[in-house]
């Protein structure tokens, strides 16, 4: 059994990310091993809002060379969560618009 705020890591702050605020859609990097009803249950009572929808992406870490050395950036998952219309906004997202 996982805690709500180790679902959920931190928001994706960019330029595509930020269109679709107007649209209720938020995305967030969350725990790999996070399924989409754990990730609705945890963005519901995080923020006090009604998710209709979530969306996932599997995102593989990138082969990065330094001189010789070679290593690996981690994998990541992000979740596109889609809110209901009557639905409050989430906070945090509210002064980047």
């Amino acid at each position: 059994m996982k805690f709500t705020y180790d679902v959920i890591k931190k928001p994706v702050i960019t330029e595509r990310s930020m269109e679709g605020i107007q649209n209720n859609k938020y995305t967030f990097e969350v725990a790999r091993d996070a399924g989409k009803i754990e990730i609705k249950k945890a963005v519901e009572e995080i923020f006090g809002v009604k998710v209709m929808k979530v969306n996932t992406i599997k995102l593989p870490g990138k082969w990065k060379r330094m001189g010789v050395h070679t290593g690996k950036r981690p994998d990541v998952k992000k979740a596109v969560v889609t809110l209901t219309p009557d639905s409050k906004k989430i906070e945090i997202f509210e002064n980047m618009v």
